[in-house]
């Protein structure tokens, strides 16, 4: 991590880059890196995507909208959808596309506060604040009581990693910040102590997703 202290950039800068067409990596704290697929997020909804967004009912916040593809495809299919980030450039591209957003931390004040039929955590936003819980927990005081989160998992066996992370755009690499990782194997139990339950997990294309409904 000396390396990465040393060249630290903004995130939202670097991340800026990887949204406008660079491309980028994850690096982990232990130095293991992985390709951040921003070229995929960039594109329309495809048809895993929209297999995913069929879980969607009503209402729906689309939380780390990144550059909008879920949320554009929401609003075409007739859902009343926010998509917030933090990153100014997303919500630029998110706009671009026809769909309402707004710059927020998810941790903040949210427009629609419990009134939320559906929360969407797709493209690995469940590693949001390092936290898996945390999240959950607010994705949960989002919603309406009869409302149900929508999170995209890594594969089955992948368990859960809580770290460091940092992106990498050719030499320019940002500050660190907290991410986790959450298998389709450990939702359940991430999910049991945020108050929600699993109703069914899904896989398409190799990506998994589980659909999650209020405890009480």
């Amino acid at each position: 991590m000396t390396t990465l202290a040393r060249e630290a950039q903004p995130v939202s800068g670097v991340f800026a880059e990887a949204l406008r067409g660079a491309p980028c990596d994850v690096v982990w704290d232990d130095g293991t890196r992985a390709a951040l697929p921003v070229a995929a997020w960039v594109q329309v909804a495809d048809d895993t995507d929209r297999s995913m967004l069929a879980a969607c009912a009503g209402p729906t916040i689309d939380i780390g909208c990144g550059p909008g593809r879920m949320s554009a495809q929401l609003m075409l299919d007739g859902h009343v959808t926010l998509g917030i980030d933090v990153v100014p450039e997303a919500i630029t591209q998110t706009r671009a596309r026809g769909a309402n957003a707004l710059r927020r931390d998810v941790f903040a004040r949210v427009p629609g506060e419990g009134r939320w039929q559906t929360a969407l955590l797709a493209d690995g936003n469940i590693g949001i604040g390092g936290d898996p819980v945390r999240l959950l927990e607010r994705a949960r005081d989002l919603l309406c009581p009869t409302g149900v989160v929508v999170v995209e998992l890594a594969a089955y066996g992948e368990g859960l990693r809580r770290s460091t992370v940092a992106l990498r755009v050719g030499d320019r690499v940002s500050d660190a910040f907290p991410w986790a990782l959450v298998g389709a194997d450990a939702i359940a139990a991430v999910a049991a102590r945020a108050g929600l339950t699993v109703v069914s997990t899904h896989e398409r294309g190799g990506r998994w997703w589980s659909i999650l409904q209020r405890g009480d």
